[in-house]
C-alpha cells in the first residue's frame, strides 16, 4: 500500500512540474501590437495612475486585440476563460494574470477611451502606424457599415451631447428589427488599414455622414497622413458636398437619380457594349459641370458587368412578363356590356405595363342565346357581352435600355489633369480601392470575431468598443501588408492551402497555419516551444526579432 501511494504522489508531483499553453497565432499579433506601438502611444495619451492598476488601458485594448482576433467567438466578459490557457506573460508582459483581465477592468477601460475621445485617439494611432509601416496614404476610401446590437440601450430617449443614438435604420445586416450603430471609416488602398474611424447613430444618413466628416476632418488628414483624394461610393455626390471639397481631390460614382447621367449613359453604352466584346472594360472620358464644379466623368462598361446585368434581368423580366401574362389571361376572362367599357379597361391595363405590351388587341363579341346548342341561322341573341382579345410581347426597347442601364457606370472625379490622375487610374482606384474597405466590414462582421452584434449596455462602451474592433481590423490589416512586404523583398514564398506556394497569402490563412503551436512550461522555468517548423521560422525571421522572440525557449 506504500508503494503505490508512493508512486500516485510522484505521478502527481510530475504531473505538477508541467504545463501545455496554446501560444498560436497570437505570437504574431501580440507582435505587430508592439511593432505599432500602440499600447504605447495609448497609455501616454490617457492619463492614468499606473500605481493603482495592474493593467494598464493599454494593455486592457492589447488584450481585447487578442481575443478579438482569436477567432474562436469569445465574448468580453469570457476574456479570464479565453486567456486561461495563453501564454500571458509572454503576450502582455511579467505579472499579467487571466483574472486580472475581466469585465471590470475592459469595461474602465473602455470608458476611459470614450472620455478621451474615441476618433482622436484612433487617429492618433493609425497615423503612427502608417509611418511606422513606411506607407503613403495619398488615397483615402470612405464608407460605412451597420451592426445590430442587443437590447434597446438609449433608443427611447435623447441621447446627451456626443453619445450615438442606438436606434432603428437601414440595416446593412438585414436585421431592421434591431437597433443599431453605424460604424465609418477612411481606409488607406495599400494595405487596408482604417486611417479614421467614426461611430454615428442607427438612423444616420451616408450622404449626411460623408458630408460632415469632409467638412470635419479630411483637411486635418491631410496634415496627419497627407491624404489627397478622397474615394467613396454615389452617396459622395451630391451639389453641396463636392462644392465642400472644392480645394481636395476626390472620386466617386455619379448616382442614376441624376438626370444627366441617365441621358449619358443611355446615349452612349449601346456604343460600349458593342465594343465590350473579349476586353474587360471599355470606357468613354469627358468633362462637364455639375453643382458649379467642373469635373471629369468616365462612363465605364465592363464584361462582367455586362454579363451581371444579362443574368439578372433574365431573372428579373421573366418573373415580371409571367406577373403581367397571368394579369393580362385574366382580363381576357372577363366579360364587358359594352365595346366603350372594354377599350377603358384594356387602356387601363396597357398603362400599367412597363416591360410589355399588348399585341394585336382587339374587341371581340361574345352574344348570348336562350337555349344551349348550335343557334339557329335566323336566331338572334337575346344579349352581346364584349371581350378582349390579344398577345403579350415583351418590350424589347425597354429591356435593352435596362440591360445597358445596368451594363455601364458613371465615375466622377474632380481632378481634372490627367498627368496626375490617368482615366486607367481613376477607375482602378474606385472599384479595386473600394473593395479594400468593402474587405474589413466583411472583416468586422465576420462571425468568428468578436462582435458582430454588439452587446455592451452602454452606448458610450459600445462607441469605444467600435475602436477596438477597428484596431483589431488595423492590427489585421498591417500584419498581412508586413508579411507580403517581407516575402516579396526577401523573393521569399509561404505554402498556401494547396500546397503550394505564395507570396501574397492572408493573415486569416497564416493564423490558421499557426495553429497548434503549444508552449510546454517545466518546473514554472524552462519554456518550451513545441510544433514550430521551418516555415513557422523563416516567417518569423523575415519579420524579425520581435516576432522570433516571441516563439523562441527560454529559461
Amino acid at each position: 500500500m506504500n508503494t503505490t501511494i508512493s508512486r500516485d504522489s510522484t505521478t502527481t508531483s510530475n504531473i505538477a512540474n508541467y504545463a501545455i499553453q496554446d501560444l498560436d497565432h497570437l505570437g504574431l499579433v501580440a507582435g505587430m501590437v508592439d511593432e505599432l506601438k500602440i499600447v504605447e502611444t495609448i497609455d501616454t495619451l490617457i492619463v492614468q495612475d499606473h500605481d493603482q492598476r495592474h493593467v494598464s488601458i493599454g494593455l486592457a485594448v492589447k488584450a481585447m486585440i487578442l481575443n478579438g482576433l482569436g477567432f474562436i467567438q469569445r465574448v468580453l466578459y469570457l476574456m479570464p476563460m479565453f486567456f486561461m490557457n495563453k501564454p500571458l506573460e509572454r503576450l502582455l508582459g511579467k505579472g499579467i494574470t487571466a483574472e486580472q483581465l475581466n469585465d471590470d477592468t475592459l469595461g474602465r477601460a473602455l470608458d476611459a477611451i470614450y472620455k478621451y475621445g474615441i476618433g482622436q485617439l484612433y487617429s492618433q494611432i493609425a497615423a503612427k502606424a502608417v509611418n511606422l509601416l513606411g506607407l503613403t496614404c495619398r488615397f483615402g476610401h470612405l464608407d460605412s457599415t451597420s451592426f445590430h446590437t442587443d437590447g434597446q440601450h438609449n433608443s427611447d430617449e435623447e441621447p446627451a451631447v456626443g453619445v450615438i443614438h442606438i436606434n432603428k435604420g437601414y440595416s446593412r445586416d438585414h436585421r431592421p428589427d434591431l437597433n443599431q450603430v453605424v460604424l465609418q471609416l477612411i481606409t488607406e488602398n495599400q494595405a487596408g488599414i482604417p486611417l479614421r474611424m467614426a461611430t454615428l447613430s442607427g438612423n444616420s444618413s451616408d450622404q449626411t455622414s460623408f458630408r460632415e466628416t469632409i467638412s470635419n476632418h479630411v483637411e486635418q488628414m491631410k496634415v496627419d497622413v497627407g491624404l489627397q483624394y478622397v474615394i467613396a461610393d454615389s452617396a459622395l455626390y451630391s451639389e453641396s458636398t463636392i462644392r465642400e471639397l472644392s480645394d481636395f481631390g476626390w472620386i466617386t460614382r455619379v448616382p442614376e437619380t441624376t438626370t444627366l447621367a441617365r441621358e449619358i449613359i443611355q446615349s452612349v453604352s449601346g456604343e460600349l457594349m458593342m465594343e465590350v466584346g473579349e476586353k474587360e472594360m471599355v470606357y468613354r472620358a469627358l468633362c462637364t459641370t455639375y453643382g458649379g464644379v467642373h469635373q471629369r466623368w468616365l462612363v465605364v462598361c465592363s464584361r462582367s458587368a455586362c454579363q451581371r446585368a444579362v443574368k439578372t434581368l433574365q431573372k428579373s423580366h421573366l418573373k415580371q412578363g409571367d406577373i403581367d401574362l397571368k394579369a393580362f389571361s385574366k382580363l381576357k376572362r372577363m366579360e364587358f356590356a359594352c365595346i366603350a367599357d372594354a377599350q377603358s379597361a384594356l387602356q387601363d391595363f396597357t398603362n400599367r405595363l412597363t416591360l410589355t405590351m399588348v399585341s394585336d388587341a382587339r374587341i371581340i363579341e361574345l352574344p348570348h342565346f336562350p337555349k344551349k346548342g348550335r343557334p339557329g341561322k335566323e336566331q338572334l341573341p337575346e344579349r352581346i357581352s364584349y371581350r378582349i382579345d390579344g398577345e403579350l410581347a415583351l418590350r424589347i426597347d425597354v429591356h435593352q435600355h435596362e440591360l445597358q442601364r445596368k451594363s455601364s457606370f458613371i465615375i466622377a472625379t474632380n481632378e481634372l489633369d490627367e498627368q496626375a490622375l490617368n482615366n486607367e487610374q481613376v477607375i482602378d482606384l474606385y472599384k479595386k480601392g473600394q473593395q479594400r474597405v468593402e474587405r474589413g466590414f466583411r472583416f468586422l462582421k465576420d462571425p468568428l470575431f468578436m462582435a458582430a452584434s454588439l452587446f455592451l449596455k452602454s452606448a458610450q462602451r459600445i462607441m469605444a468598443l467600435m475602436m477596438v474592433m477597428t484596431l483589431c481590423l488595423l492590427v489585421y490589416s498591417a500584419l498581412e501588408y508586413r508579411i507580403r512586404q517581407a516575402l516579396q523583398q526577401q523573393q521569399k514564398t509561404f505554402p498556401n492551402q494547396v500546397g503550394k506556394t505564395t507570396t501574397c497569402p492572408t493573415a486569416r490563412w497564416v493564423f490558421q497555419f499557426f495553429s497548434g503551436i503549444r508552449l510546454l512550461i517545466v518546473s514554472k522555468t524552462h519554456e518550451i516551444v513545441l510544433n514550430l517548423n521551418e516555415y513557422h521560422r523563416d516567417l518569423l525571421s523575415l519579420l524579425g526579432e520581435r516576432y522570433l522572440a516571441l516563439y523562441e525557449n527560454s529559461t
